[in-house]
């Protein structure tokens, strides 16, 4: 049973600018045909909105594990769990970093959960995911 699912799908902002395409690509084909430039502009944007979507990292907890893209995290070796906004998590995510770290980061999310591992055998001593909802998803792992 899953009790928290979260996409990090790409922000108003991103599918904002990605629309720069469309003008770019009108200039490209103007000297043959407007239509033809919209048409493809709307086009190359679309697909790339729709790439951005489909390929966005999905965040699930579930009764055993924590799994965020394609990776997974057993709840057994979830240790401390905690939140950053702003300043702070721009440290985190930058000069903060521990070099073994695991970082699922989207460049359009601002916040970002720290999960510490807490297994022997794994050298990784934390995962750095991004996630809009932060306090949800402690609360779902049961640290809040």
């Amino acid at each position: 049973m899953t009790s928290y699912r979260e996409r990090l799908s790409p922000s108003w902002w991103m599918v904002l600018s990605i629309a720069l395409v469309i003008p770019a690509t009108m200039l490209i084909f103007l000297p043959l045909n407007a239509l033809v430039g919209l048409v493809t502009g709307v086009t190359l944007w679309a697909g790339a909105v729709g790439a951005l979507w489909l390929f966005s990292p999905v965040i699930t907890v579930s009764e055993g594990a924590l799994q965020v893209g394609d990776a997974t995290l057993e709840h057994r070796y979830i240790g401390e769990v905690s939140a950053y906004d702003g300043d702070a998590a721009r440290h985190e995510r930058g000069p903060g970093a521990h070099g073994l770290a695991w970082l699922r980061l989207s460049p359009w999310v601002d916040t970002v959960a720290k999960i510490t591992v807490e297994d022997p055998e794994d050298p990784t001593p934390y995962w750095l995911v991004s996630t809009r909802k932060p306090e949800e998803l402690m609360k779902a792992l049961g640290k809040n």
